[in-house]
């Protein structure tokens, strides 16, 4: 078994990797604080060209696998093709496929709130019951708030994004000088 002493070495002596992933977030929160607007279209048309990959690997999971049935085939083949084609639409209709992403993110965030509320107000022994009321409430209201306005909101969720991989670069560069010491 290995003394923690040594992973920290051994992690401390790739600290660059770390500083280096870092300093990529930082400019990715940069970028998205600049311009939330164009962050927003990139997201989305990585959303499509998401969808095409996974298409393009189904279908050739569909064609490939031996072990797979027949009944299978057909179903990761219809998937597959779902798939490129609404990846395909994506990239095609940008401004929708945003829409769309905020109409199920605020749905998501309604039901995901509903759902923590009714699980804490009916589990009595749930530890941190009241804190998982408040958050069933932020969810439910960060929902309807996302459908009644959802150009703002989606200009808001791209600022929050940018400020959180600021936070979260700038931790990770803290984190690469830790680590970095830790290796001496």
């Amino acid at each position: 078994m290995r003394q923690p002493d040594e992973i920290l070495g051994r992690l401390g002596r790739h600290w660059g990797w770390v500083l280096g992933y870092g300093v990529l977030t930082v400019l990715a929160g940069i970028g998205a604080l600049a311009w939330p607007g164009e962050t927003l279209l990139v997201v989305a048309v990585l959303f499509g060209v998401q969808l095409i990959f996974a298409g393009t690997f189904r279908l050739v999971t569909a064609f490939s696998m031996d072990d797979v049935g027949g009944g299978s085939r057909v179903l990761l083949a219809l998937l597959g093709i779902l798939s490129v084609i609404i990846g395909l639409w994506a990239i095609r209709h940008v401004l929708l496929t945003l829409l769309a992403l905020v109409v199920f993110l605020g749905i998501y965030w309604i039901v995901n709130g509903t759902i923590e509320i009714f699980t804490a107000l009916s589990h009595r022994g749930l530890p941190q019951r009241g804190w998982t009321v408040v958050m069933g409430l932020l969810s439910f209201l960060a929902g309807l708030i996302v459908l009644a306005v959802p150009g703002l909101s989606l200009v808001s969720l791209a600022v929050i994004l940018g400020v959180w991989l600021l936070v979260f670069g700038l931790m990770e560069i803290t984190l690469a000088f830790r680590l970095r010491r830790a290796a001496h």
